[in-house]
Protein backbone atom coordinates (compact mmCIF):
# COMPACT_ATOMS: atom_id res chain seq x y z
CA UNK A 1 0.00 0.00 0.00
CA UNK A 2 1.30 3.75 -0.66
CA UNK A 3 2.37 5.57 2.16
CA UNK A 4 0.53 8.81 0.75
CA UNK A 5 -3.23 8.79 -0.04
CA UNK A 6 -4.00 12.21 -2.20
CA UNK A 7 -7.76 13.30 -3.38
CA UNK A 8 -7.90 14.40 -6.68
CA UNK A 9 -6.96 18.45 -7.22
CA UNK A 10 -3.21 18.12 -5.87
CA UNK A 11 -1.64 17.81 -2.46
CA UNK A 12 -3.20 20.28 -0.97
CA UNK A 13 -7.53 19.20 -0.56
CA UNK A 14 -9.49 22.28 -0.33
CA UNK A 15 -11.54 19.86 2.18
CA UNK A 16 -8.37 19.67 4.46
CA UNK A 17 -5.44 17.93 4.70
CA UNK A 18 -5.19 14.80 7.30
CA UNK A 19 -2.74 12.88 9.15
CA UNK A 20 -3.63 9.42 10.33
CA UNK A 21 -1.07 7.77 12.85
CA UNK A 22 -1.73 4.00 13.55
CA UNK A 23 0.44 0.52 12.79
CA UNK A 24 -2.43 -1.73 11.23
CA UNK A 25 -2.65 -1.60 7.19
CA UNK A 26 -5.87 -2.00 7.74
CA UNK A 27 -7.07 0.71 9.69
CA UNK A 28 -4.60 2.97 7.37
CA UNK A 29 -6.10 1.86 4.28
CA UNK A 30 -9.52 2.51 5.46
CA UNK A 31 -9.35 5.81 7.24
CA UNK A 32 -7.71 6.91 3.99
CA UNK A 33 -10.20 5.40 1.53
CA UNK A 34 -12.97 7.14 3.57
CA UNK A 35 -11.68 10.27 3.91
CA UNK A 36 -9.99 10.25 0.70
CA UNK A 37 -13.14 10.10 -1.00
CA UNK A 38 -14.73 12.56 1.01
CA UNK A 39 -11.94 14.84 -0.69
CA UNK A 40 -9.54 15.15 2.08
CA UNK A 41 -5.33 14.86 1.09
CA UNK A 42 -4.79 12.13 3.31
CA UNK A 43 -1.21 11.46 4.87
CA UNK A 44 -0.43 8.23 7.20
CA UNK A 45 2.55 6.98 9.15
CA UNK A 46 2.64 3.53 11.05
CA UNK A 47 4.78 4.39 14.26
CA UNK A 48 4.89 7.31 16.49
CA UNK A 49 8.54 8.77 14.92
CA UNK A 50 7.24 8.86 11.13
CA UNK A 51 4.32 10.64 12.57
CA UNK A 52 6.33 12.94 14.12
CA UNK A 53 8.46 13.30 11.13
CA UNK A 54 5.66 14.14 8.82
CA UNK A 55 4.43 16.98 11.26
CA UNK A 56 7.67 18.21 11.04
CA UNK A 57 8.02 18.18 7.41
CA UNK A 58 4.30 19.53 6.65
CA UNK A 59 1.18 21.51 8.00
CA UNK A 60 -2.12 19.51 8.84
CA UNK A 61 -5.86 21.00 9.40
CA UNK A 62 -6.15 17.48 11.62
CA UNK A 63 -4.78 14.20 13.07
CA UNK A 64 -5.91 10.53 13.82
CA UNK A 65 -3.50 8.96 16.54
CA UNK A 66 -4.21 5.45 17.48
CA UNK A 67 -3.55 4.80 21.00
CA UNK A 68 -1.42 1.94 20.86
CA UNK A 69 1.56 2.45 18.69
CA UNK A 70 4.79 0.32 18.08
CA UNK A 71 7.34 2.70 19.56
CA UNK A 72 5.27 4.67 22.06
CA UNK A 73 1.69 5.28 23.32
CA UNK A 74 -0.73 7.37 21.32
CA UNK A 75 -0.66 9.42 24.72
CA UNK A 76 2.44 9.98 25.29
CA UNK A 77 2.75 11.15 21.51
CA UNK A 78 -0.08 13.33 21.92
CA UNK A 79 1.31 15.21 24.77
CA UNK A 80 4.85 15.60 22.99
CA UNK A 81 2.89 16.73 19.71
CA UNK A 82 1.02 19.27 22.44
CA UNK A 83 4.38 20.70 23.48
CA UNK A 84 4.98 21.93 19.60
CA UNK A 85 1.45 22.68 18.78
CA UNK A 86 -1.30 24.05 20.47
CA UNK A 87 -3.84 24.68 17.98
CA UNK A 88 -4.27 21.47 15.47
CA UNK A 89 -7.00 19.44 16.29
CA UNK A 90 -6.22 15.76 17.48
CA UNK A 91 -9.03 12.98 17.36
CA UNK A 92 -7.97 10.20 19.69
CA UNK A 93 -8.85 6.24 18.32
CA UNK A 94 -8.43 3.00 20.28
CA UNK A 95 -9.83 -0.35 20.33
CA UNK A 96 -9.61 -0.47 24.47
CA UNK A 97 -12.29 2.76 24.99
CA UNK A 98 -13.02 3.37 28.58
CA UNK A 99 -14.28 6.41 30.59
CA UNK A 100 -11.26 6.56 32.25
CA UNK A 101 -9.21 6.71 28.92
CA UNK A 102 -10.76 9.04 27.33
CA UNK A 103 -10.77 11.51 30.48
CA UNK A 104 -6.77 10.97 30.35
CA UNK A 105 -7.00 11.91 26.51
CA UNK A 106 -9.00 15.01 26.60
CA UNK A 107 -5.98 16.28 29.42
CA UNK A 108 -3.40 15.43 27.14
CA UNK A 109 -4.92 17.91 24.46
CA UNK A 110 -7.20 15.72 22.57
CA UNK A 111 -9.93 16.98 20.50
CA UNK A 112 -12.17 14.20 20.58
CA UNK A 113 -12.43 10.18 21.02
CA UNK A 114 -13.46 7.47 18.98
CA UNK A 115 -13.42 4.20 19.88
CA UNK A 116 -12.67 0.96 17.37
CA UNK A 117 -15.18 -0.03 15.40
CA UNK A 118 -16.24 3.63 14.61
CA UNK A 119 -19.42 5.39 13.19
CA UNK A 120 -18.06 6.74 9.60
CA UNK A 121 -21.07 9.25 9.53
CA UNK A 122 -20.47 10.48 12.94
CA UNK A 123 -16.54 10.42 12.22
CA UNK A 124 -16.84 12.14 9.03
CA UNK A 125 -19.39 14.69 10.35
CA UNK A 126 -17.21 15.37 13.36
CA UNK A 127 -13.85 16.30 11.24
CA UNK A 128 -15.90 18.56 9.05
CA UNK A 129 -17.22 20.37 11.79
CA UNK A 130 -13.68 20.59 13.83
CA UNK A 131 -11.61 21.90 10.33
CA UNK A 132 -14.37 24.27 9.66
CA UNK A 133 -14.30 25.21 13.11
CA UNK A 134 -10.28 25.71 13.39
CA UNK A 135 -9.70 27.36 10.05
CA UNK A 136 -12.81 29.56 11.10
CA UNK A 137 -10.61 30.56 14.20
CA UNK A 138 -7.81 31.13 12.25
CA UNK A 139 -9.19 33.48 9.83
CA UNK A 140 -10.44 35.30 12.97
CA UNK A 141 -6.39 35.38 14.38
CA UNK A 142 -6.01 36.32 10.80
CA UNK A 143 -8.50 39.73 10.39
CA UNK A 144 -7.58 40.54 14.00
CA UNK A 145 -3.64 40.65 13.38
CA UNK A 146 -4.18 42.59 10.50
CA UNK A 147 -5.95 45.24 12.14
CA UNK A 148 -3.89 45.20 14.98
CA UNK A 149 -0.86 45.84 12.02
CA UNK A 150 -2.90 48.64 10.83
CA UNK A 151 -3.96 50.33 13.73
CA UNK A 152 -1.74 49.33 16.57
CA UNK A 153 0.74 52.41 16.17
CA UNK A 154 -0.92 55.35 17.54
CA UNK A 155 1.52 56.51 19.68
CA UNK A 156 3.80 56.48 16.31
CA UNK A 157 2.90 59.39 14.61
CA UNK A 158 4.78 60.33 11.33
CA UNK A 159 4.16 60.72 7.44
CA UNK A 160 7.47 61.50 6.59
CA UNK A 161 9.40 58.71 4.11
CA UNK A 162 11.99 57.88 6.62
CA UNK A 163 8.74 57.05 8.66
CA UNK A 164 6.97 55.47 6.19
CA UNK A 165 9.92 52.83 5.86
CA UNK A 166 10.30 52.18 9.63
CA UNK A 167 6.66 51.34 9.84
CA UNK A 168 6.66 49.20 6.81
CA UNK A 169 9.46 46.96 8.45
CA UNK A 170 7.58 47.07 11.81
CA UNK A 171 4.50 45.32 10.19
CA UNK A 172 6.85 42.49 8.33
CA UNK A 173 8.83 41.45 11.48
CA UNK A 174 6.23 41.77 14.28
CA UNK A 175 4.42 38.50 13.08
CA UNK A 176 8.13 36.74 13.12
CA UNK A 177 10.46 35.30 15.94
CA UNK A 178 13.27 37.32 15.30
CA UNK A 179 15.68 38.98 17.47
CA UNK A 180 15.45 42.78 16.16
CA UNK A 181 17.76 45.62 17.45
CA UNK A 182 16.36 49.18 17.81
CA UNK A 183 18.91 51.94 17.05
CA UNK A 184 18.37 55.91 17.50
CA UNK A 185 19.32 59.02 19.05
CA UNK A 186 17.84 59.38 23.05
CA UNK A 187 14.29 60.25 22.49
CA UNK A 188 13.25 58.97 19.06
CA UNK A 189 10.63 56.21 20.61
CA UNK A 190 12.31 53.08 20.50
CA UNK A 191 10.56 52.05 22.57
CA UNK A 192 7.27 52.97 21.10
CA UNK A 193 8.57 51.11 18.33
CA UNK A 194 9.07 47.78 20.80
CA UNK A 195 5.73 47.92 22.33
CA UNK A 196 4.25 48.35 17.83
CA UNK A 197 6.13 45.06 17.56
CA UNK A 198 4.85 43.17 20.34
CA UNK A 199 1.60 44.14 19.78
CA UNK A 200 1.46 43.35 16.13
CA UNK A 201 3.15 39.95 17.00
CA UNK A 202 1.43 36.44 17.96
CA UNK A 203 2.86 37.51 21.69
CA UNK A 204 0.56 40.22 21.96
CA UNK A 205 -1.57 38.06 24.25
CA UNK A 206 1.36 37.82 26.38
CA UNK A 207 3.43 39.78 28.77
CA UNK A 208 5.91 42.83 27.23
CA UNK A 209 8.56 43.29 29.76
CA UNK A 210 10.98 46.03 29.48
CA UNK A 211 14.13 46.22 31.47
CA UNK A 212 16.37 49.57 31.42
CA UNK A 213 19.71 47.90 31.23
CA UNK A 214 21.45 51.11 32.14
CA UNK A 215 19.88 52.02 35.40
CA UNK A 216 20.46 48.58 37.34
CA UNK A 217 23.64 47.57 39.62
CA UNK A 218 24.84 44.46 37.64
CA UNK A 219 24.11 42.15 40.69
CA UNK A 220 20.50 43.47 40.81
CA UNK A 221 20.21 42.91 37.30
CA UNK A 222 20.84 39.60 36.59
CA UNK A 223 18.70 38.46 40.03
CA UNK A 224 15.68 40.48 38.10
CA UNK A 225 16.39 39.17 35.09
CA UNK A 226 16.32 35.31 36.32
CA UNK A 227 15.10 35.44 39.42
CA UNK A 228 16.94 33.69 42.88
CA UNK A 229 15.90 31.30 45.07
CA UNK A 230 15.60 31.79 48.57
CA UNK A 231 18.78 32.30 50.41
CA UNK A 232 20.86 32.70 46.88
CA UNK A 233 22.21 35.86 48.90
CA UNK A 234 22.04 38.16 51.81
CA UNK A 235 18.30 39.45 52.08
CA UNK A 236 17.19 36.82 49.88
CA UNK A 237 14.17 35.88 51.48
CA UNK A 238 11.90 34.51 49.23
CA UNK A 239 12.13 32.76 46.10
CA UNK A 240 11.73 35.45 43.31
CA UNK A 241 11.01 34.62 39.22
CA UNK A 242 13.01 36.68 36.79
CA UNK A 243 11.88 38.81 33.75
CA UNK A 244 12.16 36.12 31.52
CA UNK A 245 10.16 33.80 33.27
CA UNK A 246 7.52 36.39 33.61
CA UNK A 247 7.84 37.04 29.78
CA UNK A 248 7.66 33.34 28.72
CA UNK A 249 5.36 33.45 25.54
CA UNK A 250 5.84 37.11 25.38
CA UNK A 251 8.70 39.78 24.91
CA UNK A 252 11.43 41.40 26.73
CA UNK A 253 12.86 44.46 25.65
CA UNK A 254 16.38 45.64 26.59
CA UNK A 255 16.96 48.91 26.41
CA UNK A 256 20.69 50.61 27.01
CA UNK A 257 21.69 47.30 25.92
CA UNK A 258 25.10 48.34 25.10
CA UNK A 259 25.62 49.12 29.06
CA UNK A 260 25.38 45.24 29.98
CA UNK A 261 28.64 44.27 32.15
CA UNK A 262 30.37 41.19 30.16
CA UNK A 263 28.97 38.68 32.61
CA UNK A 264 25.63 39.44 32.38
CA UNK A 265 25.96 39.24 28.41
CA UNK A 266 27.36 35.95 28.40
CA UNK A 267 23.91 35.02 30.42
CA UNK A 268 21.86 36.60 27.89
CA UNK A 269 24.08 35.17 24.79
CA UNK A 270 23.61 31.78 26.40
CA UNK A 271 19.17 32.42 26.99
CA UNK A 272 19.53 33.57 23.26
CA UNK A 273 21.18 30.39 22.39
CA UNK A 274 19.66 27.73 24.28
CA UNK A 275 16.42 29.02 25.52
CA UNK A 276 17.08 28.34 28.86
CA UNK A 277 18.95 29.51 31.88
CA UNK A 278 19.38 28.93 36.14
CA UNK A 279 17.94 31.25 38.96
CA UNK A 280 20.29 32.21 41.08
CA UNK A 281 21.59 29.71 43.69
CA UNK A 282 19.38 27.18 41.90
CA UNK A 283 20.50 24.15 40.22
CA UNK A 284 17.49 23.86 37.70
CA UNK A 285 17.07 24.87 34.24
CA UNK A 286 14.35 26.97 33.49
CA UNK A 287 13.30 26.72 29.66
CA UNK A 288 11.20 30.18 28.35
CA UNK A 289 9.82 31.02 24.78
CA UNK A 290 11.02 34.59 25.05
CA UNK A 291 11.23 37.00 22.12
CA UNK A 292 14.37 39.39 22.15
CA UNK A 293 13.98 42.82 21.86
CA UNK A 294 16.71 45.27 22.30
CA UNK A 295 17.56 49.04 21.79
CA UNK A 296 20.84 51.34 22.44
CA UNK A 297 21.50 54.81 21.23
CA UNK A 298 25.27 53.81 21.35
CA UNK A 299 27.14 52.38 18.35
CA UNK A 300 27.57 48.69 19.12
CA UNK A 301 29.82 47.53 16.61
CA UNK A 302 32.27 50.56 17.61
CA UNK A 303 31.54 48.80 21.39
CA UNK A 304 32.68 45.06 20.16
CA UNK A 305 35.63 46.94 18.12
CA UNK A 306 36.74 48.32 21.83
CA UNK A 307 36.25 44.94 23.61
CA UNK A 308 33.25 46.45 25.56
CA UNK A 309 30.50 44.38 23.65
CA UNK A 310 30.74 40.59 22.70
CA UNK A 311 30.67 39.90 19.05
CA UNK A 312 28.88 36.81 18.91
CA UNK A 313 26.03 38.69 20.86
CA UNK A 314 25.72 41.60 19.21
CA UNK A 315 25.11 39.45 16.54
CA UNK A 316 22.38 37.47 17.64
CA UNK A 317 20.94 40.56 18.90
CA UNK A 318 21.10 42.62 15.08
CA UNK A 319 19.33 39.78 13.10
CA UNK A 320 16.66 42.80 12.14
CA UNK A 321 17.95 45.97 12.44
CA UNK A 322 14.95 49.33 12.89
CA UNK A 323 17.04 52.64 12.76
CA UNK A 324 14.81 55.39 14.03
CA UNK A 325 15.85 59.11 12.55
CA UNK A 326 16.62 62.08 14.61
CA UNK A 327 13.14 64.61 14.53
CA UNK A 328 15.72 67.00 12.69
CA UNK A 329 15.99 64.59 9.22
CA UNK A 330 11.41 64.58 9.77
CA UNK A 331 10.65 67.79 10.23
CA UNK A 332 7.52 67.72 8.44
CA UNK A 333 6.30 65.22 10.86
CA UNK A 334 6.32 68.11 13.90
CA UNK A 335 2.76 69.46 13.13
CA UNK A 336 1.40 65.97 13.05
CA UNK A 337 2.81 65.52 16.54
CA UNK A 338 2.30 68.90 17.66
CA UNK A 339 -1.06 67.66 17.14
CA UNK A 340 -0.97 64.61 18.82
CA UNK A 341 0.76 66.04 21.81
CA UNK A 342 -1.74 68.75 22.15
CA UNK A 343 -4.85 65.76 21.74
CA UNK A 344 -3.17 64.09 24.38
CA UNK A 345 -2.17 66.90 27.25
CA UNK A 346 -5.34 69.16 26.55
CA UNK A 347 -7.22 65.78 27.58
CA UNK A 348 -5.12 65.35 30.57
CA UNK A 349 -5.59 68.75 31.46
CA UNK A 350 -9.07 68.94 30.57
CA UNK A 351 -8.51 72.20 28.46
CA UNK A 352 -9.08 73.39 25.29
CA UNK A 353 -11.23 70.50 24.25
CA UNK A 354 -13.91 70.78 21.46
CA UNK A 355 -17.03 68.96 21.42
CA UNK A 356 -15.08 66.06 20.02
CA UNK A 357 -13.01 65.77 22.54
CA UNK A 358 -10.38 66.55 20.05
CA UNK A 359 -7.37 69.86 21.31
CA UNK A 360 -8.86 73.29 20.19
CA UNK A 361 -5.12 74.03 20.72
CA UNK A 362 -2.21 75.72 17.95
CA UNK A 363 0.89 77.28 17.47
CA UNK A 364 0.43 80.29 15.51
CA UNK A 365 2.90 80.72 12.58
CA UNK A 366 5.40 82.23 14.06
CA UNK A 367 5.93 79.78 16.88
CA UNK A 368 5.76 76.62 14.41
CA UNK A 369 8.53 78.35 12.21
CA UNK A 370 10.59 77.82 15.24
CA UNK A 371 9.92 74.37 15.92
CA UNK A 372 10.29 73.24 12.58
CA UNK A 373 13.72 75.24 12.50
CA UNK A 374 14.94 73.82 15.64
CA UNK A 375 17.67 71.56 15.72
CA UNK A 376 15.79 69.05 18.46
CA UNK A 377 18.83 67.56 20.14
CA UNK A 378 16.14 65.74 22.08
CA UNK A 379 14.06 64.23 19.31
CA UNK A 380 10.70 63.27 19.91
CA UNK A 381 10.73 63.32 23.92
CA UNK A 382 12.12 66.92 23.46
CA UNK A 383 9.33 67.83 21.55
CA UNK A 384 6.51 66.52 23.48
CA UNK A 385 7.97 68.28 26.85
CA UNK A 386 7.75 71.48 24.99
CA UNK A 387 3.65 70.88 23.52
CA UNK A 388 2.85 69.63 27.63
CA UNK A 389 4.53 73.25 28.34
CA UNK A 390 2.30 75.13 25.69
CA UNK A 391 -0.79 73.49 27.17
CA UNK A 392 0.05 74.11 30.45
CA UNK A 393 0.65 77.86 30.03
CA UNK A 394 -1.45 78.58 27.56
CA UNK A 395 -4.05 81.64 28.01
CA UNK A 396 -6.17 81.31 24.48
CA UNK A 397 -6.51 78.36 21.33
CA UNK A 398 -3.37 79.93 19.57
CA UNK A 399 -0.73 79.59 21.25
CA UNK A 400 2.60 82.24 20.43
CA UNK A 401 6.27 82.31 20.87
CA UNK A 402 5.70 83.51 24.43
CA UNK A 403 5.16 79.87 25.80
CA UNK A 404 7.91 78.15 24.05
CA UNK A 405 10.96 77.56 26.42
CA UNK A 406 13.86 79.77 26.79
CA UNK A 407 16.69 77.53 24.64
CA UNK A 408 14.14 77.50 22.24
CA UNK A 409 14.07 81.00 22.08
CA UNK A 410 18.02 81.82 22.08
CA UNK A 411 18.48 79.12 19.62
CA UNK A 412 15.99 80.82 17.31
CA UNK A 413 17.56 84.37 18.04
CA UNK A 414 14.00 85.55 19.74
CA UNK A 415 15.99 85.63 23.19
CA UNK A 416 19.23 87.93 22.63
CA UNK A 417 21.72 87.65 25.21
CA UNK A 418 23.49 90.45 26.37
CA UNK A 419 26.07 91.48 28.84
CA UNK A 420 26.39 94.12 31.64
CA UNK A 421 26.99 96.96 29.40
CA UNK A 422 24.30 95.71 26.89
CA UNK A 423 26.66 94.45 24.23
CA UNK A 424 26.06 90.50 22.85
CA UNK A 425 28.34 88.44 24.26
CA UNK A 426 31.46 86.55 22.54
CA UNK A 427 29.84 83.31 21.80
CA UNK A 428 26.35 84.92 20.83
CA UNK A 429 24.84 82.62 17.58
CA UNK A 430 24.16 83.97 14.68
CA UNK A 431 20.69 84.15 15.39
CA UNK A 432 21.36 86.43 17.83
CA UNK A 433 23.36 89.13 16.20
CA UNK A 434 20.72 88.75 13.08
CA UNK A 435 17.87 89.71 15.75
CA UNK A 436 19.97 92.40 17.21
CA UNK A 437 20.63 94.06 14.28
CA UNK A 438 16.54 93.67 13.17
CA UNK A 439 15.66 95.05 16.50
CA UNK A 440 17.72 98.33 16.29
CA UNK A 441 17.00 99.11 12.63
CA UNK A 442 13.04 98.60 13.71
CA UNK A 443 14.31 100.56 17.18
CA UNK A 444 15.80 103.53 14.85
CA UNK A 445 12.42 103.77 12.60
CA UNK A 446 10.08 103.97 15.29
CA UNK A 447 12.18 106.81 16.66
CA UNK A 448 12.38 108.76 13.70
CA UNK A 449 8.41 108.13 12.99
CA UNK A 450 7.25 109.30 16.52
CA UNK A 451 7.16 106.29 17.64
CA UNK A 452 4.29 105.29 14.93
CA UNK A 453 4.06 101.88 13.88
CA UNK A 454 2.17 102.73 10.77
CA UNK A 455 4.50 105.42 9.89
CA UNK A 456 7.31 103.14 10.57
CA UNK A 457 5.73 100.40 8.92
CA UNK A 458 5.12 102.12 5.62
CA UNK A 459 9.30 103.71 5.98
CA UNK A 460 9.98 99.93 6.40
CA UNK A 461 7.63 98.66 3.18
CA UNK A 462 6.36 95.91 5.15
CA UNK A 463 2.55 95.46 6.48
CA UNK A 464 1.94 97.32 9.57
CA UNK A 465 0.86 93.24 11.06
CA UNK A 466 4.54 91.69 10.21
CA UNK A 467 5.95 94.99 11.91
CA UNK A 468 3.84 93.79 14.92
CA UNK A 469 4.52 90.79 15.32
CA UNK A 470 8.48 91.63 14.67
CA UNK A 471 7.87 94.12 17.94
CA UNK A 472 6.09 91.38 19.84
CA UNK A 473 8.86 89.21 19.39
CA UNK A 474 11.65 91.40 19.80
CA UNK A 475 10.70 92.43 23.37
CA UNK A 476 10.37 96.12 22.31
CA UNK A 477 8.47 98.16 24.62
CA UNK A 478 7.10 100.65 22.07
CA UNK A 479 4.55 102.21 24.69
CA UNK A 480 7.01 102.98 27.11
CA UNK A 481 10.02 103.69 24.88
CA UNK A 482 7.47 106.58 23.62
CA UNK A 483 5.77 108.08 26.80
CA UNK A 484 9.84 108.31 27.64
CA UNK A 485 10.04 109.92 24.47
CA UNK A 486 7.40 112.41 25.20
CA UNK A 487 8.64 113.19 28.83
CA UNK A 488 11.96 114.22 27.32
CA UNK A 489 10.32 116.58 25.02
CA UNK A 490 7.92 117.95 27.48
CA UNK A 491 11.11 118.52 29.95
Amino acid sequence: MPDTMVAAGGARSAKGRILVVDDEADIRESLSDLLGLEGYAVDVADSAAEGLQKLESAPYDLLLLDLMLPDRSGLELLREIRKRDQETPIFLITAYGSTRVAVEAMKAGANDFFEKPWNNEKLLVEIERMIAKRRLEHENIQLKRALKQRYSFPNIVGKSEQMVRVLDLVTQVAPTRSTVLITGETGTGKELIAKAIHAASPRADHMFVAVNSGSLPPELLESMLFGHVKGAYTGAVASRKGYFEIADKGTIFFDEIGTLTPETQVKLLRVIQEKEFMPLGSNEVIRVDVRILAATNADLKKLVEEGKFREDLYYRLNVINICLPPLRERKEDIPLLVEHFFDKYCRENEKFLGPDGRSLLRFDAEAMQILKEHSWPGNVRELENVVERAVVLASSPVVSVEVLPDHLLHASGLRIRRDESGRLPPDASLFEMVADYERNLILRYLEEAGWSQTEAAERLRVPLSTLNQKIKRLNIEVRRRSELARAERGA
